[in-house]
């Protein structure tokens, strides 16, 4: 289980999460939405130690980030970010395998591994041996979540893993990544500022950040008919339509 108690964090005189408490049980999908500068990247960044609170605690698995030893926790967790981060000097295939590399697997194993991510998010292996360049938006996040899943982690952050992708494509990877979360069953916490994708990907449980605090937290369900404030209520109604265009009428 992943957990935040009681965590705040500021940057200079901007608060950016103002003592938030969420825990994320295991094999749970959880969608961190609301608008720019909310606090869901920085949430995201504490759970995977990116960053220190300044106040409270992280927790992985009950144990608490700051005793921990980072690198380890790390190869527990899986992360990905928009764009993919991928190195632009290194093919794909030396991308994905970097982490294992670290870990000290041999080349048998990552061929091996490398075979089976590549059937299992859909991604041509001939396209192992591009560059970063030389892929498409699409095929690059397909490659950044291999990376992600490359030491079978315990859970998976992904920070606007779609966001830089065009619509077509978006909508496509959104479906493709909601089935590969069922077939995983892994612990999930993705950021997203893109109601219809929270409730594409996550429609159990949406956490919807406001100022660095948490508005409310339910399913899309909750959201749209038991908003917890008027300002969720405005938050859900303007983006209704779209939601409801990509459930195609299979609202949760």
């Amino acid at each position: 289980m992943l957990e935040v108690v009681h965590a705040s964090k500021s940057f200079g005189r901007e608060t950016a999460l103002r003592d938030v408490s969420a825990a994320f049980p295991d094999g749970t999908v959880t969608a961190l939405i609301g608008p720019s500068g909310c606090g869901k990247s920085t949430l995201l960044r504490l759970l995977i130690g990116l960053i220190e609170p300044d106040e409270g605690r992280v927790l992985v698995g009950g144990e608490d980030l700051r005793a921990a030893d980072l690198r380890a926790v790390r190869r527990r967790l899986g992360y990905a970010i928009q764009s993919g981060g991928l190195f632009p000097h290194l093919t794909a295939r030396r991308n994905v395998a970097l982490p294992a590399r670290r870990a000290g697997r041999d080349r048998a194993w990552i061929d091996a591994r490398l075979e089976e991510l590549a059937d299992l998010v859909r991604l041509p292996a001939s396209a192992l041996a591009r560059f970063p360049a030389e892929l498409s938006g699409g095929q690059r996040q397909r490659v950044a979540l291999m990376r992600a899943l490359v030491l079978d982690p315990e859970a998976l952050l992904l920070d606007e893993p779609l966001g830089a992708l065009d619509p077509l494509i978006r909508s496509d990877l959104q479906r493709e990544l909601g089935d590969l979360f069922e077939r995983l069953g892994k612990t999930v916490v993705l950021v997203t500022h893109d109601l219809a994708e929270a409730a594409c990907l996550a429609p159990d449980d949406l956490l919807l950040l406001r100022e660095g605090e948490i508005a409310q937290r339910g399913s899309f369900r909750d959201l749209r008919q038991r908003p917890a404030s008027d300002w969720v209520d405005r938050f859900v109604r303007a983006q209704f339509e779209r939601v409801e265009s990509l459930l195609a009428g299979g609202a949760p």
